[in-house]
């Protein structure tokens, strides 16, 4: 696991996004919808239609980042709300375990791999 910097701002793009874009896509969409700068350190994360996939782009100061995460089972808890919305650090560890960030509880946890 890649540890978050203290202090980094984490913007959720609420809605959905097309998952075939990469970072430079997902940068634009950054700088013309979200209206902010990609290559500030800040994580920005989006979510696809089915709700089962995640990507976020983070620029570390000497390249561009971009995880992904794919949910087997279960739905990545978003918000509904236009625009964007700030979450802590913390809090994306919760959406990215699968937990919902908004009051932590563990949603599934695989029991075998088969």
């Amino acid at each position: 696991m890649i540890s978050i910097p203290s202090g980094v701002k984490v913007w959720l793009a609420t809605g959905y996004t097309d998952m075939r874009k990469g970072f430079p896509g997902l940068s634009l969409m950054v700088q013309e919808t979200l209206k902010r700068d990609p290559h500030t350190g800040y994580l920005f994360c989006f979510r696809g239609r089915q709700g089962d996939l995640i990507k976020v782009i983070w620029h570390d100061g000497q390249g561009a980042c971009l995880f992904t995460k794919k949910l087997e089972r279960g739905r990545f808890i978003w918000p509904s709300a236009d625009g964007t919305v700030v979450i802590t650090p913390a809090q994306l560890g919760y959406l990215l375990e699968g937990i919902d960030w908004r009051m932590p509880q563990k949603t599934w946890r695989p029991s075998s791999a088969g």
